[in-house]
């Protein structure tokens, strides 16, 4: 009898599950708001499971802290979620996923740019001070910022300033006055200021192209059709200074920062001036106000610009195909070199700005997709793949549809494909994709097969983010390494935060079982959450510690 209640209760855990998947994807009813209305109810646990850290860490509640350590969900915009059949996603569409992304864990938004602009991707803004008309009104994302600041979760609005489109008003104003100049004169600030708002020159610099017509050369370094802004300019300095404060009058809680190494071509010390000063601009309107920006560069390189003073900077040494973190999975570096790399990143940021905020990710919108980096991997890789960015200290940044292992390589479309809600890509909700995104074949399951799985990626990604956010070190902790337990396959750190319990996590992060003896460090420690990438449990038999492949412990001091 008891066995066929566990069963019983299994099979109604599932049907529930399942049901909130079906129900997700149903079309709103005539006259309903997206506000009370949405796609994917919270994310449910199982009565039982056969998977260890489904009911181990059901109990683990998230702590709540008002400060920069958030775990932050990014989204492509145009490729989230259509809330009006056109096939484009929009700002209603994130409006209706909100008890999804809340559910999962996340507290804050990274939305890729929302401006007026000609292309897909927004990267080349129009109109610094309107919504692009593809993703809704004004008063649209005025009711986004309001639907997440009530649920507690910040927004930041990602800001283009290393250029803008050649459609913006300022360079049409700027290159209409120069085509109508006579080619022996030189411009005059008075007769048009606008020319000052770029960089234009008579000699075909490197990263310089043709004004058409004319005998002049204007800097874009990125495309003809994105040139680059003078930043160096006074006038355009307070031109920042007004859009800034526009949006954070608006509610906005920050700004993802584009291309921060690029404001300044090859001038580290300029691109370092000028975060400093963005920096003090933003945070006299709101000292709140967070700032994370786009340094796709080294550790070293990253440590100077965060002498800017600016919160947090992308760790990319850890991301994408060839950064630490694939390397170490695929064997080119060991889990101790792992640890080693988080401690000399933290020293090295640290030493630059003391009150700096880390902000691992693996991918992002201009990265090939995580699944794709593990070509036999049936899901294991994967997980721990995410997990080791999850586990880093800061703000940690997740690639919608990550958490469903989408695949997308190749061109930039392609890493851009519709939010994997279901496999019926006729169904409400789901978006088209970018023009010229190529087919892109997925390796696991859709959402709404998915929250039925225990095993799934995303169950993965819930139960890593409920631990993250019930162990407040984590994020907010300095790494120490335990040497004792790592070797080439095992990882083991310590997190240390004034203030918050500690919390020691060791990772095996190879294909074989590993066991460790913890009685050689100070004190005792208790097993506190596990995280599995499959059905063989994690063991902490006295101070015999039992990992089975790709699975991660979570100990804290005994009480």
């Amino acid at each position: 009898m008891k066995r066929v209640k566990e069963m019983l209760g299994k099979v109604l855990g599932v049907m529930l599950l399942v049901l909130a998947a079906y129900a997700s994807q149903q079309q709103l009813p005539a006259g309903s708001s997206p506000a009370a209305t949405s796609t994917t109810a919270p994310v449910a646990t199982p009565a039982t499971s056969a998977v260890q850290m489904v009911d181990y860490n059901k109990n683990l509640a998230p702590t709540t802290r008002d400060d920069n350590y958030r775990t932050t969900y990014e989204i492509f915009v145009y490729s989230f979620r259509d809330s009006n059949g056109d096939g484009v996603g929009d700002l209603n569409g994130i409006r209706e996923s909100l008890d999804y992304i809340e559910g999962m864990g996340f507290d804050q938004l990274w939305l890729t740019p929302v401006h007026p602009s000609a292309t897909y991707h927004k990267y080349d803004v129009d109109d610094y001070y309107a919504i692009d008309p593809a993703f809704g009104t004004m008063e649209d994302y005025e009711a986004l910022l309001a639907d997440c600041h009530a649920r507690g979760i910040r927004v930041l609005m990602d800001l283009v300033l290393n250029h803008t489109s050649d459609t913006h008003p300022w360079f049409v104003a700027a290159t209409d006055y120069l085509r109508a100049l006579p080619p022996d004169q030189d411009p005059v600030f008075e007769d048009c200021p606008y020319v000052w708002y770029y960089t234009f020159s008579r000699e075909q610099y490197d990263g310089f192209v043709p004004l058409e017509g004319t005998p002049w050369y204007y800097e874009a370094r990125f495309w003809s059709e994105m040139p680059d802004l003078n930043l160096g300019n006074e006038v355009v300095r307070d031109e920042v200074r007004n859009l800034v404060r526009f949006w954070l009058d608006k509610g906005v809680d920050g700004f993802r920062l584009d291309a921060v190494t690029s404001y300044v071509t090859g001038n580290p010390d300029a691109n370092v001036e000028f975060l400093r000063f963005l920096t003090q601009a933003c945070k006299e309107v709101d000292p709140n106000c967070y700032l994370v920006g786009e340094a796709w560069t080294d550790r070293a390189s990253i440590a100077t610009l965060y002498a800017s003073g600016i919160d947090s900077l992308f760790d990319f040494p850890f991301a994408d195909s060839g950064g630490i973190i694939r390397l170490t999975l695929n064997g080119s570096y060991t889990a101790t070199d792992y640890v080693r790399a988080m401690t000399l990143a933290e020293e090295a940021y640290r030493g630059a700005n003391p009150a700096y905020v880390d902000a691992p990710f693996y991918t992002n919108h201009d990265m090939g997709r995580s699944a794709g980096y593990y070509a036999q991997d049936d899901g294991p890789l994967t997980k721990m793949s995410y997990a080791m960015s999850l586990l880093m200290p800061g703000n940690s940044f997740v690639y919608y549809g990550e958490e469903l292992g989408m695949k997308g390589s190749g061109k930039d479309e392609n890493k851009r494909a519709p939010m994997y809600w279901t496999a019926d890509a006729a169904a409400q909700g789901m978006c088209a994709g970018p023009p010229d995104m190529e087919a892109v074949q997925m390796k696991f399951a859709p959402l709404d097969e998915q929250t039925a799985d225990d095993l799934s990626i995303w169950r993965w990604f819930v139960e890593v983010i409920r631990v993250r956010r019930a162990f407040p070190a984590i994020a907010r902790g300095e790494t120490t390494a335990v040497d004792s337990l790592c070797d080439e396959g095992v990882a083991a750190f310590v997190r240390h935060c004034e203030g918050e319990q500690d919390v020691l996590l060791v990772m095996n992060l190879r294909d074989t079982a590993a066991e460790r003896d913890l009685s050689t460090l100070d004190g005792a420690w208790q097993l506190s959450a596990v995280l599995n990438t499959d059905t063989q449990p994690i063991t902490l038999d006295g101070a015999n510690l039992t990992l089975p492949a790709y699975s991660i412990a979570v100990l804290t001091p005994a009480a």
